[in-house]
């Protein structure tokens, strides 16, 4: 597995853009700490987002106000991989 899929936090993020294709920082947020039932510092998340974005497998673009991210196509073959070798260790069929 590649080192960027190591962090639960990253792996999350990355299948929220699957699902949504796109979505505001804040927005990813929001749908992340629902997901966990949990509040995330502000610093460590964006940390996290950065370092997906850094790695090339989120991209980053301003609409207005606000920071929009979305998967790269690196980013989306790596969580078709992933979510492939769930099914597999689950013994599902794709």
């Amino acid at each position: 597995m590649s080192k960027w899929l190591r962090s639960g936090r990253r792996r999350d993020l990355c299948f929220l853009l699957a699902a949504e294709d796109e979505l505001r920082g804040q927005q990813l947020k929001s749908r992340l700490e629902a997901h966990y039932d949990d509040r995330i510092e502000p610093r460590s998340f964006y940390g996290s987002l950065s370092a997906l974005v850094e790695a090339g497998f989120v991209e980053k673009r301003t609409e207005g106000l606000h920071d929009v991210y979305g998967l790269t196509d690196a980013g989306e073959k790596r969580v078709r991989e992933h979510g492939q070798w769930v099914r597999d260790c689950l013994g599902e069929s794709s």
